[in-house]
């Protein structure tokens, strides 16, 4: 089990400023609320910075409460800014990272440092939408921005976030996207922007909306909007020295191997079994003393401290151990790696070969003929877990399961029992001799793990719209049963696959629930005699570190009275009738009364995807989702509905707004888009 916290109550030592208006130069306002020294006006300290849209006030705020007051503390001043239009500060929000989001924050970081209690130095930290929009500030070179620490971030928008992945549509396009539609409409707090003001706020938010989900999907190659964000683009434009978090569990581990593999500033990598959670209350487990990693950060970059963290591993990575399936671990069982460079010498690609339906290390002289045809069930892939593992650590499993009945829908190569372990160490590739029997078509890779009694572990996976083979800014459809060489990448991992066991590359035609299906059913045939798997495999540990982390800590929780409980499920429902299936995500978030400012918060949401077997036009989502605050004579709710459907050529999104005061409907919008498909 993961080390319990160590908490310790440090508001004596702190000053914490629940609003401070930061100005722009154009007259708007961000709201931020600041925790510092006592003393920092007398002795003044950098500053941390965390630039979210969730609502520091009643959002985001019992994770701020256990880090802001720690690092305080600790020597800093942390800032939770509220990005305009969202939380209470002045604006729209406009959509994802927009180039106003930049300018904004690059204002306010030289408002900060210019401030009495600062140095003069500033940090940017931030997890998601924060660890993105850190990267993105920091290509723009503010001078006052001395660091970064970018958490379950990205590098590259289109194919490489909740949107595109290997050109394939991510269902968690919509599911994302319904969220962020909803956040979008949340209106300010009267106590803090004024009773005569907050519902003025509240409707010009809500007549600013757009149909996010649809706005993303009207952008199906890697164009500049996709561009535009991804730091990829040039990584010389980063000068500030990056510490890049993530986990295995989570969707964004692929950042952290780029940012090290391509800045050229001083950068470190930390990858554990996490979920998208600071690694402090990281599940599965272990949880790592996370703050006091960051505060050895800070106090280099920021304080000219000598600590040794330009001296650490390149990338401490956790190498898993094998483990039976399971829809959710509290922890992982495995050792940390301190790899001192990356890419590691250490670490090398080892070459599987496909002899018939076998997989070997040793590649088959004979000239083999055969070639082997799958046309998957359109739910191949049910048992795949989510793109992202959010919530771990709550009711539902997000995790993949055992993968046999997806393999019984797909081609499978199995590999003779190993002789020896192997650890995986990065990410794969799977090269594959391939045709269709129609112009649009995906595939799905899985590197499985076969356990001696029969269980198959998903260690791996990748997917690969095959129009978007070459690029994902000019598609090209196929030329039918004409064969192509194509490379799916494999997600990165760390992982053992003990003595016995076998490696199985299962592929399939769909991969649903996790993407969006192809127009038409596929018959996909290889030639494994002209198809390899590309393994890391770790040889040796030669000058390796020893790597080990404090146990975490953080401040005293915040205080709370929960009024209902929540919960959360996760189910499938097979129809014998028509074959349909049914996958149903319920959050309820419960209701509860945050203690120091007395608003009462909850929040539910319901997903709900379905797919007939044989159908791939059937697919089709609906998110519902409700937000409500109350306080006193504050009353304020927000219900939204969401609807994606598809036909061979275009897509059909919806969405319902509806926002109420006091039980009274306050506003209202409907939304309807359909978008022609493009090689999708």
């Amino acid at each position: 089990m993961s080390a319990e916290p160590i908490t310790q109550n440090y508001k004596s030592s702190v000053d914490d400023r629940e609003l401070v208006w930061v100005p722009l130069s154009d007259g708007r306002k961000l709201a931020a609320r600041i925790v510092l020294p006592k003393n920092a006006s007398e002795d003044p300290v950098p500053v941390i910075l965390e630039y979210l849209p969730y609502r520091r006030r009643d959002g985001t705020r019992a994770r701020d409460e256990i880090n802001m007051y720690w690092f305080a503390a600790n020597g800093y001043a942390f800032v939770r800014l509220d990005i305009s239009g969202t939380g209470d500060s002045d604006g729209l929000v406009e959509d994802e990272y927009v180039k106003r989001e930049q300018d904004d924050g690059t204002e306010a970081i030289n408002w900060l440092a210019a401030q009495d209690w600062c140095s003069g130095s500033v940090g940017m930290i931030g997890i998601s939408w924060g660890g993105f929009n850190g990267l993105q500030i920091a290509a723009r070179r503010p001078p006052a921005l001395k660091a970064v620490i970018s958490l379950c971030s990205t590098v590259d928008r289109y194919n490489d976030d909740v949107h595109f992945m290997g050109g394939c549509l991510l269902n968690d396009n919509m599911d994302w996207g319904s969220a962020f539609f909803t956040f979008g409409a949340l209106p300010p707090d009267p106590k803090l922007v004024g009773d005569k003001k907050w519902k003025q706020m509240w409707k010009t938010r809500i007549d600013g909306l757009d149909l996010y989900p649809a706005l993303w999907v009207e952008h199906q190659r890697r164009d500049a909007f996709w561009k535009h964000g991804s730091v990829q683009e040039d990584y010389d434009l980063i000068q500030c020295p990056v510490l890049a978090v993530s986990g295995w569990a989570d969707g964004y581990p692929t950042a952290v191997f780029k940012l090290i593999e391509n800045l050229n500033t001083p950068s470190k990598g930390i990858i554990g079994p996490w979920g998208h959670k600071y690694p402090n209350q990281g599940v599965p487990g272990p949880a790592i003393g996370f703050l006091q990693e960051c505060k050895r950060w800070w106090d280099h970059w920021l304080k000219d401290i000598d600590t040794g963290v330009d001296k650490d591993p390149d990338m401490r990575l956790f190498l898993q151990d094998s483990k039976r399936p399971a829809p959710h671990f509290d922890t992982r069982e495995g050792r940390w790696l301190g790899v001192p460079s990356w890419p590691s010498k250490s670490i090398k690609e080892d070459t599987y070969f496909f002899n018939g339906n076998r997989l070997s290390s040793i590649q088959n002289k004979t000239t083999i003929n055969t070639q082997l045809t799958v046309s998957s069930p359109q739910t191949t892939g049910i048992h795949g877990g989510e793109w992202c593992a959010y919530g771990l650590g709550k009711v539902a499993p997000e995790l993949p399961l055992d993968q046999r009945e997806d393999d019984s829908g797909s081609l499978i190569f199995d590999g003779d029992p190993l002789l020896k372990a192997i650890s995986i160490v990065g990410e794969g590739r799977v090269r594959l001799n391939i045709s269709s029997d129609v112009p649009q078509a995906l595939i799905a890779v899985r590197l499985n793990n076969i356990h001696p009694n029969g269980a198959v572990e998903r260690i791996s996976y990748g997917v690969l719209n095959l129009s978007h083979r070459e690029s994902d800014e000019n598609p090209d459809p196929l030329t039918p049963n004409k064969f192509y060489e194509v490379t799916v990448r494999l997600k990165g991992v760390a992982q053992v696959v003990p003595k016995g066991h076998q490696l199985r590359i299962s592929v399939s035609t769909s991969y649903w629930p996790l993407i969006w299906p192809s127009p038409t059913p596929t018959v996909i045939t290889i030639d494994p005699s002209r198809s390899t798997v590309s393994l890391p495999i770790l040889h040796n540990e030669d000058n390796f570190h020893n790597t080990k982390f404090l146990p975490p800590e953080h401040a005293t929780p915040l205080n709370m009275t929960v009024k209902k409980v929540g919960n959360e499920s996760r189910t499938f429902t097979h129809k014998f009738d028509d074959l349909s299936t049914k996958f149903v995500v319920k959050r309820d978030d419960g209701s509860s009364i945050i203690d120091d400012i007395g608003t009462e918060i909850s929040f539910t949401k319901e997903k709900v995807l379905s797919i007939k077997q044989d159908d791939p036009l059937s697919a089709a989502m609906e998110f519902n989702c409700t937000a409500h605050y109350k306080r006193d004579d504050w009353d304020a709710r927000v219900e939204t509905t969401t609807h994606a459907s598809c036909d061979k050529t275009h897509f059909y999104l919806s969405g319902i707004i509806k926002a109420f005061s006091k039980g009274e409907l306050f506003a209202s919008r409907k939304f309807n888009k359909k978008i022609e498909r493009d090689c999708i």
